[in-house]
């Protein structure tokens, strides 16, 4: 504690300040708000003290309910307890809320009394070596007996000649005659009388040093005294022994004895009214705890060597007739002693009640707890006067209760869970060597924290296991709650630091090579799009990456702005704040990188390398499919869009493409049925099969079907095929329907071979001239290429990794199942391409059909007629036409109406692309 408080200013709020600003607010919320409750309680304990002091010892007359009957005393007690408790905190709170500096001035007369009381003691004590006061005590045999129902120590009295039974006689036997039937062990024992304080010289320590603990309800007996048994046939408990009223040993004594010693957190709880806290806490705290230490153990050690066994274990002074015992040891007077501790108790009182508001005022005032900040506030000079009300009515609920012994072991419970998280926080803070942890207090060491945590942990289950569960569990609902209300405050606790050195030593655990088939699992780098106003364009592909990651794995969500970082500062912030709330909403637990570049196609290019630590890199990109890819002058436009997939293939990550990502289903939909349809046409490494397992783990997709497509030529046998899959899909332990679809290669007649063949003339034509009817012609160009999607469909196109066996049978070109280009057998990048069916607008035509082609070529004609005709009769320059090329074309145009034909009601459909030629020239192809 000394280390944390000269460890910079410790305002008010003293042990719960350390704990919060060194392990964080809701440990600090969860111990501070514990610890008022005990500091709180602990104060309605000290007032039963006074109060049963006053009752018990200095004025039993001003009792003002009296037991009418034997047996209600203690019911008596208590009521006295409740009526005089109200008033005594009402006085300590009015003298509380009058100033501070009234509780210092009665703080100063209380020790006065305290410490005349304890040097009384020690006079008494040495008094005791040549001249011991005369306190008889009576026993039976080695049986103590109660004085409380006789008088006379013996058995019978002698006067004018005549042999008396006394009052003891006619409690053990049947009559008062001297012929009398009498309890056997009566009988065979003498009475005896010795003197309950022998002295400091009698040497009666040789017998108290070691323990006797007793059974409930066994009689206190004197060691070494002669005692003959007898045969117990008559029930002890209606004869006057004392008995233990409960069982005992070394844990449970612990815990009743622990709450003496809480007190030495009462100056730092107070740390907001000293002048020069960083100095006082240790210097004042270290001394207490010496004074109070020696004190404490040389009392016990001397009540050890002065008074007799029998008394120090007899609870209620029965043998004494309810004498205080300290009282008689004292010297001059009893009365010191009494005055003393009523004082005593009292000042422990009045400390309660100063420095529990305070404590709370603290937690109020950092606002972690929304519902007690009104106790915040308090009077000009910055007293607790809300603070100070709930504290008495707290207090004033332990009082009502009055019998505070079921309530002192969760005091004790609430003390040490604060006692340990100092000790933690120190701890903590060393180990860490934080740069900020300079204390100017040297003396500590975290070896000594550690040992002080545990063995508050120890004490909390040694006193009672169950209470401490139970302030455990009390403690851990308000963490929670504290966590769940967001206390966002950065006070650069040791909690964090910690979560920094973890996460530093998890990365460098996690090494840098690619993870085991077993561990792979999409990591996403999320390419977004934002608009001028730096909000996300397509918010539903957060959607979509919450519903395939599901919060587990890495995601990092990455925006490319345009421009020069100096002069986009702003706006960066801006965009880095628009997509973590859009993460928030949508639930994407991840990280956020924006890049600033002078181009867009760079700043992709940036992310793709940099993005990720270390182990913690993605391999797998996420993006929309490019909108306005037709317009060349649009920054989203086709080249960046095939310079990012072949970026991606270079990387060696595998890319997701989401078409027509805006009619994606949102986190709050449910699919009640349909199928994700997976078209596996280039076979990569089973990365397809994958993404409709983990999208399934989702709500969204859970009652969804998943769906294998597979493409077979015309002498495949396809029978044998469908069985190869569905073993293979046994084995990955996957359930899926499988169909393999048959492809003949006369279906693809002449007339798509002409439409293709024109295809490849116009976009070489296009880099020669720059035509005016430009984009009509691309809208033809594009409509007819393979991007085997022309329908109402939004799809996941991915490009996955691991295609090195794509070409390894020697599969003939036209096969469907290598739509790819003889020079892309070396990279490693086929692609899935995934579809929604939703409706769209009527004008995305589905197919070409010959009418529509005629009529396109007849538009064009009217617009330019010669420039038409000059295209068809140039030659390509590259060489004459790659019929290959050509073939690859059409297959993919009938391929597309078979995707079109058998996943038409599909919810989501996932297909393979082929990966890009390495062959750069024709990429608008």
């Amino acid at each position: 504690m000394s280390a944390i408080a000269t460890n910079g200013v410790v305002p008010a709020g003293g042990s719960y300040y350390m704990i919060s600003r060194s392990l964080g607010p809701e440990f600090g919320g969860a111990v501070g708000l514990c610890f008022y409750l005990g500091t709180t309680f602990a104060g309605a304990m000290y007032i039963l003290g006074t109060i049963e002091i006053l009752l018990t010892y200095i004025s039993p007359s001003a009792a003002i309910f009296k037991a009418e009957e034997i047996g209600e005393e203690t019911e008596a007690m208590l009521n006295n307890m409740r009526v005089y408790g109200t008033c005594i905190i009402i006085l300590m709170a009015i003298v509380v809320f009058v100033g501070v500096k009234y509780v210092n001035k009665l703080a100063l007369v209380f020790l006065a009394c305290v410490i005349l009381s304890i040097i009384a003691i020690y006079a008494g004590v040495i008094k005791t070596a040549f001249d011991p006061p005369d306190f008889p005590i009576c026993l039976l045999g080695n049986r103590t007996l109660s004085k409380r129902s006789f008088d006379v120590c013996a058995k019978f009295t002698e006067s004018n000649n005549e042999t008396k039974t006394t009052t003891l006689w006619q409690l053990f036997c049947d009559s008062s005659l001297l012929n009398a039937t009498c309890d056997d062990y009566f009988s065979l024992n003498n009475v005896t009388e010795i003197q309950g304080i022998p002295g400091i010289m009698s040497g009666v320590l040789t017998d108290n040093l070691w323990s006797t603990y007793s059974e409930k309800g066994s009689i206190v007996e004197k060691k070494g005294q002669p005692s003959v048994a007898g045969s117990e046939e008559i029930k002890t408990g209606s004869l006057p022994y004392v008995f233990t009223d409960i069982m005992t040993y070394f844990t449970m004594l612990v815990g009743i004895y622990f709450p003496s010693v809480t007190g030495i957190m009462a100056g730092s709880n107070r740390s907001g009214d000293l002048k020069d806290a960083q100095k006082s806490i240790p210097t004042g705290t270290i001394l207490a705890i010496s004074t109070t230490s020696f004190i404490y153990l040389s009392c016990i050690v001397l009540f050890g060597a002065c008074i007799e066994g029998v008394i120090l274990r007899d609870k209620f002074g029965e043998a004494v007739n309810g004498n205080l015992v300290v009282g008689t040891l004292a010297w001059p007077s009893p009365w010191v002693i009494v005055i003393g501790s009523f004082f005593s108790t009292c000042g422990a009182g009045l400390q309660s009640l100063t420095g529990a508001p305070r404590l709370l005022q603290a937690i109020a005032r950092d606002g972690i707890v929304p519902f007690i900040q009104v106790f915040g506030h308090g009077k000009a000079n910055g007293e607790p006067t809300w603070a100070l009300l709930l504290t008495a009515g707290i207090c004033e609920i332990g009082i009502l209760i009055a019998s505070l012994d079921s309530v002192a072991p969760i005091l004790s419970m609430f003390f040490l869970m604060c006692y340990m998280f100092v000790n933690l926080a120190c701890a903590v803070q060393t180990l860490l060597r934080t740069p900020n942890w300079r204390p100017r207090f040297k003396y500590y060491h975290w070896t000594l924290s550690f040992l002080g945590m545990s063995l508050c942990l120890a004490l909390m289950f040694i006193c009672s296991w169950y209470y401490a569960l139970i302030a455990m569990l009390i403690a851990g609902c308000i963490y929670k709650y504290i966590e769940y209300r967001g206390a966002e405050k950065e006070w650069g606790d040791g909690i964090r630091g910690l979560s920094l050195n973890a996460a530093r030593y998890a990365l460098l655990r996690v090494e840098d090579g690619p993870p085991h088939t077993k561990n792979w699992r999409p990591q996403l780098l999320v390419l977004l799009n934002l608009d001028s106003e730096q909000l996300v364009k397509h918010p539903r592909l957060l959607s979509f990456t919450s519903q395939l990651k599901a919060g587990k794995g890495l995601t990092i969500v990455g925006s490319v702005l345009q421009g020069i970082y100096l002069d986009k500062c702003t706006e960066t912030q801006k965009a880095e704040e628009n997509v973590k709330a859009l993460m928030g909403v949508e639930k994407t637990k991840g990280f956020c990188q924006i890049v600033v570049s002078p181009n867009f196609r760079d700043g992709i290019s940036y992310l793709i390398q940099s993005a990720g630590l270390g182990g913690m890199k993605q391999n797998t990109v996420l993006m929309a499919w490019p909108q306005s890819w037709k317009q060349t002058e649009n920054r989203f436009s086709w080249k960046n869009f095939v310079d990012t997939v072949r970026e991606t293939t270079a990387a060696q990550q595998a890319l997701l493409v989401a078409k027509n990502i805006d009619l994606f289903p949102t986190n709050q939909e449910r699919f009640t049925e349909g199928n994700i349809d997976v078209w596996w046409i280039v076979h990569d490494g089973g990365m397809l099969m994958l993404l409709p397992f983990l999208l399934r783990q989702h709500k969204v997709w859970r009652k969804c079907k998943m769906r294998i497509f597979t493409v077979a030529q015309m002498d495949d046998n396809s029978i044998q095929m469908k069985k190869d899959l569905q073993m293979f899909l046994y084995h990955l332990r996957l359930n899926a329907e499988v169909e393999v679809v048959e492809m003949f290669e006369n279906d693809i007649s002449a007339f798509t071979y002409e439409k293709t063949l024109m295809m490849e003339q116009r976009s070489q034509m296009l880099k020669q001239i720059k035509l005016t009817f430009l984009s009509q012609i691309q809208s033809i160009t594009d409509e007819s290429r393979g991007s085997i999607r022309r329908k109402s469909y939004s799809s996941p196109q991915s490009i996955g990794q691991d295609a090195q066996a794509l070409l390894t049978n020697d599969c003939r070109e036209e096969e469907a199942q290598l739509i790819h280009d003889r020079n892309t057998a070396s990279h490693s990048a086929p692609a899935v391409k995934a579809s929604v069916t939703t409706a769209v607008p009527e004008k995305v035509h589905m197919t070409w059909t010959k009418e529509k082609l005629v009529a396109e070529k007849h538009k064009n004609k009217d617009s330019n007629v010669s420039g038409f005709k000059d295209i068809f009769n140039m030659k390509p320059e590259w060489g004459n036409l790659n019929q290959s090329n050509v073939r690859r074309m059409h297959t993919a145009v009938k391929l597309n109406g078979v995707v079109l034909n058998k996943s038409q009601h599909a919810q989501l459909v996932l297909l393979n692309m082929p990966g890009p030629p390495k062959n750069r020239k024709g990429d608008e192809n």
